[in-house]
């Protein structure tokens, strides 16, 4: 039970994570809460938004930019996660939520590869914290070696 719930919650934090972190590094990416919970608020609102468009649109464009990706060795995906990050600014714009990314290049582009890079490594901690470990076992150590006696002859 405390398994599954870390394993839907520390995703959504590291997403959340990664989202405070472009709005830090990244020129052109910014949360204007007027409160440090208004960011935190924003910026988690911001990851499930990321999240539901990555769940929905992402697959929809690799299927049908299918021949892109192959073509560009998948170097378009930073292109399509840019224009999804830039939909989820969109998204919050309408939904007034203080998050917005200025422009396509660099902000949408270099703030998506940021997101995805701390979001990629978060998921890895969350996976080993989260893993179901099994019971180590100690194996026995293997029977002595059995000495044949000599047979008697006669």
């Amino acid at each position: 039970m405390v398994r599954r719930l870390l394993g839907l919650l520390l995703p959504l934090a590291g997403s959340a994570a990664a989202v405070w972190l472009s709005t830090i590094i990244i020129p052109g990416i910014s949360t204007f809460a007027e409160t440090t919970w208004g960011t935190v608020g924003t910026v988690v609102l911001i990851a499930l938004i990321f999240g539901v468009v990555n769940a929905v649109v992402k697959p929809v464009a690799k299927l049908v930019g299918c021949g892109i990706y192959i073509l560009t060795l998948g170097l378009i995906a930073l292109v399509v996660n840019g224009l999804l990050l830039w939909l989820t600014s969109w998204i919050a714009g309408k939904l007034d939520i203080p998050f917005h990314v200025d422009n396509f290049w660099p902000a949408a582009v270099l703030g998506a590869l940021l997101v995805g890079l701390v979001t990629w490594g978060l998921h890895k901690v969350a996976d080993v914290i989260t893993k179901k470990r099994e019971p180590r076992r100690v194996t026995p150590p293997p029977p002595p070696p059995q000495w044949s006696q000599p047979r008697p002859r006669g």
